[in-house]
């Protein structure tokens, strides 16, 4: 952070209500003996100006006035360095935070005020707000200094409820290195978490930088306050689209619009719940060899077996994936419980190409329905127009 700034008077937006104490500060005066007479010429002295603070409660902003002066400094720093900028108004005789009070925190404030004769004086303090009943966290998705692919959206889970979602929203900055237009969009996660998703309203653009700042501190959720800010970036890799025809059994990986490789494969068996789903599945990541369980997706004791190079595309179990024992299948009829199966050889040479981010575009005759939203990354699957009326400031 900087050392103080001096403060001209603007325009500021008008304050929350703030609430809680408000304290006179001790002046710490310099130069002036404070005697109530000038020695010289015998006149009454001119008083200092007063210096006040209203205390605020968290998720109210800090107010500082000057009575008898006008405020030339004001610095308000918590207990780890971070500063809260301000702007003057009503002529310089107030100066109001730009952002809130953070709940459990502690703050130190030093404010200079000047009177009409040019006498200044500095006043200290500190207050601290309560701390929050309840807090409230998240997770990021991607990673922070990820390469990912063009269908990846910036994606946040809340651990808490979050039903003052357009306060929360507000916090949430989106700076892309070329303007992308794009648009936050509110649902629920396959785990039943309050989520938003920012996507763009077609895939990024190759080499696209992307920063998120949650400033965040502050904020009350309406299921709890969180207590940090969050920061996240990445950068958009090459155009990869994975396109998979169930009808035709057949995946064609295009990379800037040329298609490298064709691979044969079976997908979900027709007719019952072991179909595949269709539409847009994003690559959420690539697992390399797990165990696969029927059991856990609700298919009884299918199977139970290691797959090799897994590269997964829903919450709800669909993969692709290498899948010999289905080597009869492959380009000729679907008969996997779900995934899409290739040979092991094709399948290592896919995972080896592919990265988390690139969107798989599944079609085919007989499938389940269409990838949700919150099943993994189905934001691909809604029209633009209707995912800009999922944003809770649209």
């Amino acid at each position: 952070m900087s050392a103080r700034t001096r403060i001209r008077p603007a325009l500021v937006r008008p304050a929350l209500a703030a609430v809680a104490l408000c304290s006179v500060l001790t002046a710490c005066t310099s130069g002036a003996s404070g005697s109530p007479r000038d020695a010289a010429d015998g006149k009454a002295a001119e008083p200092p100006a007063k210096v006040s603070v209203v205390t605020p409660a968290a998720g109210r902003v800090v107010t500082v006035t000057a009575t008898g002066g006008t405020l030339t400094e004001v610095r308000v720093v918590d207990a780890k360095g971070g500063v809260l900028t301000g702007k003057t108004a009503s002529g310089g005789t107030s100066w109001v935070s730009e952002r809130v009070a953070a709940p459990g925190a502690a703050y130190r404030v030093e404010a200079t005020a000047r009177t009409a004769g040019g006498k200044e004086s500095t006043t200290r303090s500190t207050f601290r707000t309560p701390a929050a009943e309840r807090v409230n966290r998240l997770t990021l998705a991607p990673g922070k200094n990820t390469t990912v692919g063009v269908g990846q959206p910036l994606s946040i889970v809340f651990d808490g409820p979050v039903t003052h979602k357009a306060e929360v929203e507000k916090q949430l900055r989106v700076t892309t290195s070329n303007a992308t237009e794009g648009s936050w969009g509110w649902l629920k996660d396959w785990s039943g978490k309050d989520r938003a998703d920012w996507r763009p309203k077609e895939y990024w653009r190759p080499g696209t930088k992307v920063t998120l700042d949650a400033t965040l501190n502050g904020t009350d959720s309406g299921g709890g306050w969180f207590v940090r800010d969050y920061k996240t970036g990445f950068i958009v890799g090459a155009r990869q689209i994975v396109k998979v025809d169930l009808d035709a059994k057949k995946l064609r990986l295009e990379r800037d619009g040329r298609v490298v490789r064709t691979i044969p494969v079976s997908g979900g068996t027709p007719g019952g719940d072991r179909r595949s789903w269709r539409g847009t599945a994003v690559l959420m990541a690539k697992e390399g060899t797990i165990r696969m369980n029927s059991e856990t997706v609700g298919l009884g004791d299918a199977y139970n077996k290691m797959v090799a190079y897994s590269m997964r595309l829903t919450w709800s179990g669909m993969y692709a994936h290498a899948a010999p024992w289905n080597e009869g299948y492959f380009g000729r009829e679907n008969h996997s419980s779900g995934c899409i199966g290739m040979s092991t050889e094709q399948a290592a040479s896919l995972y080896a190409s592919v990265r988390a981010g690139d969107p798989f575009e599944i079609k085919g005759a007989d499938t389940k329905g269409t990838v949700a939203e919150g099943n993994g990354y189905g934001a691909w699957n809604v029209g633009w127009e209707e995912w800009k009326k999922k944003s809770a400031l649209g």
